[in-house]
């Protein structure tokens, strides 16, 4: 590990202030963008695994986090909007987009836009941009995952890993899982996941890599094959390994290598 000394910051955005974490350093910077049910606390195994003079932020969407006072709205075009706003105001000159779960579909849509100083995207067991088989019936369940303690253990252990979490991190989870404003909460299952952006990414004109988790079952590897791959034209995939769809959580050290790698692959190191 290199370590992990950020800053912790707010953020003005509409209606409010995104808190994050922030840490000065050399370029690509790295835009980290949580799952939902997560915080900027998630990617802190992975951070503390790269290049400890790599330029990041890592910020809590609004209605999640130390963000619960923003108001919504909570959809993805808000919150690709948020990012933007936190990398303008950072001024980053070049940056890298690394989305997870939910974050990853914020990061597609962001990407799509073509922003400035947008050199690559790495997007982590991501949702599709658009929904796969999701029902009215899904879309209630799911409504329904972090409601108590238990339902987010039940949630950890039957859906969203493969492995054991140590125990600290397993109540980071459901801490972050709690959290979140109601309206917050329920804005994924019933807007942001079904909400159809693969119109849009066909337009990411920058290298595109997708990480899959070999036993994910939110987002499993064959569906992004399938409905996420062929509507990007710049993305590659790759596995990891031993891992359900918290991979940040439950194999940082293979996420942080492939970061690296595609960094330094972008940046001609």
């Amino acid at each position: 590990m290199t370590g992990y000394t950020p800053i912790g910051r707010y953020f003005e955005v509409e209606g409010g202030r995104l808190y994050g974490h922030v840490r000065e350093g050399s370029g690509p910077a790295l835009v980290f963008l949580h799952y939902w049910g997560g915080s900027h606390r998630t990617w802190r195994p992975v951070i503390e695994r790269l290049d400890a003079e790599r330029a990041f932020v890592s910020t809590d969407h609004r209605g999640w986090g130390r963000s619960t006072a923003v108001p919504g709205p909570y959809g993805i075009e808000q919150l690709a909007d948020d990012a933007q706003r936190v990398v303008d105001t950072l001024g980053y000159g070049e940056y890298v987009l690394v989305g997870h779960s939910m974050g990853g579909k914020t990061a597609q849509v962001l990407a799509s836009r073509q922003p400035s100083g947008l050199r690559g995207v790495v997007l982590v067991a991501p949702a599709p941009p658009a929904p796969v088989g999701v029902t009215a019936r899904v879309q209630e369940g799911l409504s329904h995952a972090y409601d108590t303690t238990e339902s987010v253990e039940q949630s950890i252990d039957q859906v969203l890993t493969a492995g054991a979490l140590s125990p600290e991190l397993r109540q980071q989870v459901i801490e972050d899982s709690l959290r979140p404003t109601e309206d917050a909460r329920l804005a994924w299952p019933r807007q942001g996941l079904v909400e159809d952006f693969s119109g849009v990414v066909g337009s990411i004109d920058v290298p595109v890599l997708v990480l899959v988790g070999s036993h994910d079952q939110v987002d499993p590897p064959q569906l992004l094959r399938e409905h996420l791959l062929p509507l990007i034209p710049t993305a590659t995939a790759a596995e990891l390994h031993h891992t359900g769809h918290l991979s940040p959580l439950e194999v940082p050290d293979q996420v942080a290598a492939h970061i690296s790698a595609f960094v330094a692959g972008i940046s001609g190191a």
